[in-house]
Parts: C-alpha cells; sequence; structure tokens
C-alpha cells in the first residue's frame, strides 16, 4: 500500500475538512504545544533558515492546486516581497507564541474562501486535508533540510523527533490529519511521491525568475553600480539557492545544474556546518528571527547551549 494511496481522490473531493472553533475559543483547548525543549523550537527560527526560503516557497506552489490557489486568490504578481512577510508570521507565531492554536487557527482560516479549478477543470479547496497537509510539509521539509544541509547533521533519531513534533504543530491548525503520514520513514516516502507531482505551473515559474533572469536593479541602485554587484548576487543564488531545490523543482522551473555547481555547492553547505560553533556564539537576537528571539527571550531559555551534538 502507498503511503500516499488516496491522495488523488482527496484532493480532488476539494472539501475543507476542519475542527469547529475559531482564532477566539482556541486559546482556550487543551491542546498540546511545542516548547523549548523542542527540536522544531531550536532550529526552525533560526536565521539560517533563510537559505531555504526557495526550496519552502518553491516546493509548496509546484503542486498545481496550491500554484493556482496563489495566482487566484494572492497578489505574488504585484507584491511578491509584502506576501511572504503576511504569510511567515503567523506561521512563526503558530510556533513560538504562548497563544499557538489561536495562531494555528488564525493561518487556518485566512484560507476559508481560497478556493478554484485547475487546468482539467477539477476543483481545489486549500483547507482540502491532502492540500493544506502539503503546504505544511514543506515547512517540516525546510526544518529538517536547513538544519541538515547548513548547520549540522542530524541523526535519524532528530529526524525522527522533528517529525512528531510536527504532528502536534499541524494539530494546532485545526485541519483534519487524515493525509498525515504516522512516521518519519512515511514522511520520507510520502515526501519523494509528491516531488514526482511537481508540474512547471504559471505561480512557480514566474516566482523563479530572478534566478533565470537574473536579480532586478533595485530602483534607487544606479545602473553602473548593479551591473557590479549583480555578478556575484546572480552567481550565488544560481549555486546556493538552485543547490537548495529538489531536482523536480529545478526540471519544472528550467533551472540549470550541472556536477561543477553540486561540488560548489555541497562546499558552501560543509564550510557552513564547520562555521556553526562560531554562529553558534553570536548573540541571540543575531541568531533567530525575531518572533522565535522574543519566545526564547520569554521563556528565559538560552537555546545556543542545546542540542549542539547529533543524538545517537
Amino acid at each position: 500500500m502507498s503511503v500516499n494511496q488516496g491522495y488523488d481522490q482527496g484532493i480532488r473531493e476539494a472539501q475543507p475538512i476542519v475542527v469547529d472553533d475559531d482564532p477566539d475559543t482556541a486559546a482556550d483547548l487543551p491542546s498540546p504545544r511545542l516548547g523549548a525543549d523542542s527540536l522544531v523550537w531550536k532550529f526552525y527560527g533560526d536565521s539560517r533558515g533563510l537559505l531555504g526560503f526557495q526550496r519552502l516557497a518553491g516546493t509548496e506552489n509546484c503542486i498545481e492546486q496550491l500554484g493556482q490557489g496563489v495566482l487566484d486568490h494572492s497578489i505574488i504578481f504585484d507584491d511578491f516581497i509584502g506576501r511572504a512577510r503576511r504569510t511567515g508570521p503567523p506561521v512563526m507565531r503558530t510556533v513560538y507564541s504562548a497563544e499557538p492554536q489561536k495562531w494555528g487557527r488564525t493561518v487556518r482560516d485566512f484560507h476559508r474562501d481560497i478556493k478554484g479549478t485547475i487546468s482539467d477543470g477539477s476543483r481545489y479547496h486549500a483547507l482540502n486535508p491532502e492540500l493544506f497537509y502539503w503546504a505544511h510539509a514543506t515547512f517540516v521539509d525546510q526544518v529538517l533540510y536547513v538544519t541538515d544541509t547548513f548547520i549540522r547533521r542530524l541523526s535519524h533519531s532528530e529526524k525522527e523527533q522533528i517529525f512528531e513534533e510536527s504532528k502536534v504543530w499541524y494539530e494546532l491548525y485545526g485541519v483534519s490529519a487524515r493525509s498525515q503520514p504516522q512516521t518519519y520513514d512515511e514522511f520520507v516516502a510520502y515526501w519523494d511521491d509528491m516531488l514526482d507531482r511537481f508540474v512547471p505551473h504559471k505561480t512557480i515559474v514566474y516566482a523563479t525568475g530572478y534566478i533565470r533572469k537574473g536579480v532586478p536593479r533595485p530602483k534607487k541602485v544606479p545602473a553602473p553600480v548593479w551591473k557590479v554587484l549583480s555578478v556575484p548576487l546572480d552567481a550565488f543564488i544560481r549555486t546556493v539557492v538552485v543547490g537548495t531545490l529538489p531536482q523536480q523543482m529545478r526540471d519544472v522551473c528550467d533551472l540549470e545544474w550541472d556536477d561543477r555547481k553540486e561540488k560548489n555547492f555541497q562546499r558552501f553547505a560543509a564550510f557552513m556546518r564547520t562555521l556553526n560553533p562560531v554562529i553558534n556564539r553570536l548573540p541571540l537576537k543575531w541568531l533567530y528571527v525575531p518572533w522565535a528571539y522574543q519566545a526564547w527571550r520569554e521563556v528565559g531559555v538560552d537555546p545556543r547551549p542545546l542540542h549542539n551534538k547529533a543524538a545517537s
């Protein structure tokens, strides 16, 4: 039996399946939450997560229904950075705030009216469990991938722990978990299956245009100056940013990749892991994004000495 059996039928139902509550009442629910003892708290809000931004946003929108939802209901084509700023903080607060259920339900309710049809005429709904769980899975993957690639190698048991914590994280949204794998190994199989479903939707092809064409010149930067600055910037993006992407996403987005770039990417990743003991001594405010930094301050825990060696 496939770990993702029933996906095609489930996603075509296009039916939202949610817990019957709202953000105000969710704050009083006896639901579990993540805390300072979790690996998700340690690694999700680490500033190095920014190295995986394109992997996170890109893999999510390579599934046609999600790409179409963004195209139909978002202003991504007019305000890409603004959309990221509006989307990221509520998800961060679902993990790090003192009211995780409230923020989780708020994220969910942003998606109540996101529905429509895709190219074959079938319907989609953002709160369909198969679609909503895939969006969540890209965040789980971000924690696993960025940590293991740029921070330090994770043991298999740590990956299992992060996945188990991700179940708590998903529960906070109040959406059916019928599509959620039950073990970390099942999650890996699920992830691989989803990668093979990627399509070159307009949303993700547009969102990766800056990689193929080069980063657009900011209006305040003179053209001669940008001509010089853009060369190393574009080279970095086409090696490091593209290096984080699964090959299936490179293929559907027509992003060039070869053995030389792979070797250069692996050297950069290894260098970042080597620097981890140094980076981990930076001030907490530099090491974590604001929502995570504030959460660590509020609980009175310094995460820098925690979980710095792989558990057996």
